[in-house]
């Protein structure tokens, strides 16, 4: 009404003063409530449509388990982390769901548990062969280090890798561990990606390389 008032008393002659002559009033055009045009499921998604937090992590969820538990199938190491990689990330990419916000402290009980695992298969038997293999274990592990920082090298200037990627991706640690330190610095998918091609690759080709430079050498069972 205030607005109203300040349109009234501003019309009439060319002066300003308010005198006779014709007023001239503004009329704005009455808008609906915002909250009457929204969507009808607006208050469950949010304003554009797309699912609020709480839906969208158990979406996450049952994506991710529903991928790891059809993985298991392939008998590839670390499938169900594949798996669930590849479902949670297919859901994510379509965009009809917010991005994920889990609940503090989550990363740190994975890899607490992750860990844990890891831990678990370093028994008296392996530091047993340890005392035999570890001149090959640090020869190996000096040329893998060495490879990768050569071949992140070159990613990142001659293919413009992200450089944090690059030296993750081409490092020689597990999918498990390596995503996990990824994650540290917000380029975990970008890791576990690259480091599932690896892996894929090197099961499906080891294999036959094995057959063709030992004919003789056949999986047990």
């Amino acid at each position: 009404m205030g607005g109203l008032r300040q349109v009234l008393g501003a019309a009439g002659d060319a002066k300003g003063n308010g005198g006779g002559g014709h007023r001239v009033v503004a009329v704005t055009p009455m808008t609906a409530h915002p909250r009457r045009l929204a969507k009808p499921w607006a208050h469950a998604a949010g304003d554009d449509g797309r699912m609020a937090a709480p839906w969208t992590l158990l979406l996450f969820a049952l994506a991710g388990t529903a991928g790891g538990v059809l993985a298991l199938r392939t008998g590839l190491p670390a499938a169900p982390l594949a798996g669930a990689l590849l479902a949670a990330g297919l859901v994510s990419a379509t965009g009809r769901l917010e991005p994920a916000q889990w609940p503090l402290g989550t990363r740190t009980v994975l890899e607490i548990g992750i860990g844990t695992v890891i831990g678990t298969s370093i028994t008296a038997a392996a530091l047993v062969e340890l005392r035999q293999l570890w001149r090959p274990a640090l020869l190996i592990t000096g040329t893998l280090i060495l490879a990768g920082l050569a071949v992140a090298l070159i990613c990142s200037r001659l293919l413009g890798t992200e450089p944090v990627v690059a030296l993750l991706g081409s490092a020689p640690g597990a999918i498990s561990g390596m995503s996990l330190a990824g994650a540290e610095f917000g380029v975990g998918a970008a890791v576990a990606v690259l480091h599932a091609v690896r892996l894929i690759t090197v099961l499906i080709v080891l294999p036959l390389v094995l057959r063709l430079v030992l004919p003789g050498a056949h999986p047990p069972g």
